[in-house]
């Protein structure tokens, strides 16, 4: 069993930060590549940055050198520092989990935080 929660989601104005964190129940978390995903009211979710369990990181190309994803394995942690924010931002953000080697990976999600960003 995977518990993931976020926290730190909320308004912000533009060009302002926020930092989301998420903790993880689970056993071996350095096992588990994490990632944030976000979903806009009508859109469908996507990969906002990943960090594997190896520590190598990638990120969306529209929040490249603005947004910055770091894990602590000691707290069962995964971070993401979102800077010089833009209302298209604007999304519920979930964090996700995920374990295992392609075609048998398993990906667990948290309950989502809402981020808001006023122009």
């Amino acid at each position: 069993q995977v518990h993931l929660m976020e926290s730190g989601g909320g308004l912000v104005q533009a060009g302002g930060s926020l930092r989301l964190s998420c903790a993880a129940s689970v056993n071996f978390y350095s096992n588990y590549d994490m990632a944030y995903y976000r979903q806009a009211p009508g859109k469908q979710r996507e990969l906002v940055a990943r960090i594997t369990r190896t520590g190598s990181t990638n990120y969306a190309d529209s929040v490249k050198g603005r947004f910055t994803i770091s894990r602590d394995n000691a707290k069962n942690t995964v971070d993401l520092q979102m800077n010089s924010l833009k209302p298209e931002d604007t999304a519920v953000y979930y964090c996700n989990a995920r374990v295992g080697y392609a075609p048998s990976l398993y990906n667990y999600w948290g309950q989502g935080t809402q981020v808001t960003v006023s122009s």
